[in-house]
């Protein structure tokens, strides 16, 4: 059964007049936290694109990327979406039953915050409604702010990306404690491990960029190093 159609079972559960927010209830148990996540992603993704006032093609264009939409399985997908638009309970609703379902610290609410900044991104644009939306999520996921400025610098072209804060280091950082945490991280993207924590396999797709800003980031370091006489491992 694809994700599409266990979304429209969890969606035909909802009782006449419930809002969506109340489908994580139902979604607690492993096997259906990638239909959580994929609904997460969507509701709170649809929020956001009210917060800045305009639903834009290309951010329709970035849901499709983030799950590998088929054209059979729009309809669906929009249907999340427009149930997330016309509820009238605030995206914080969403956002504290997502956070309650998956946990304090959870590598899957990381995952959904990289969902959020790629349609956040989709237009070209970082409106600073989207800034102060996505900055609020983050906190109530329980998301310190260096990895909120992490996520911010690897999707917003004008933020500064600093490669030690994308792998979670202090500058002072050895060069050999950056190859661990980089990688532990590379380790942490794995298709398999991302699976594992809820990420439907229609949304790995949007681990291939983390994985290249990983790389990019150590193979920053690593120049940097090597250039300054720090001997290579």
């Amino acid at each position: 059964m694809s994700i599409w159609s266990r979304i429209s079972e969890a969606l035909s559960a909802l009782a006449r007049g419930e809002s969506l927010s109340t489908v994580f209830d139902s979604l607690r148990t492993p096997p259906e936290r990638s239909v959580a996540f994929t609904i997460a992603v969507i509701a709170l993704g649809a929020k956001m694109a009210k917060a800045d006032g305009q639903v834009t093609r290309d951010e329709v264009t970035a849901f499709r990327e983030v799950f590998q939409i088929a054209q059979r399985d729009e309809a669906q997908a929009a249907r999340v979406f427009n149930l997330a638009r016309q509820d009238v309970a605030g995206f914080d609703v969403y956002a504290r039953r997502i956070a309650d379902m998956f946990g304090p610290q959870s590598d899957t609410l990381c995952d959904i915050m990289d969902g959020l900044f790629h349609i956040a991104m989709a237009d070209g644009g970082y409106h600073p409604a989207e800034d102060e939306f996505l900055a609020e999520v983050a906190r109530i996921f329980g998301m310190d702010e260096a990895k909120f400025r992490n996520r911010r610098a690897r999707f917003v072209p004008d933020a500064i990306a600093d490669p030690y804060s994308i792998l979670g280091l202090h500058p002072g950082a050895t060069l050999e404690e950056a190859r661990a945490a980089w990688k532990a991280a590379v380790r942490e993207s794995h298709p398999d491990r991302l699976m594992a924590r809820g990420l439907p396999e229609e949304a790995l797709g949007m681990a291939e960029r983390r994985m290249i800003d990983l790389n990019r980031a150590w193979e920053e370091i690593s120049a940097k190093r090597t250039r300054a006489g720090e001997p290579a491992e």
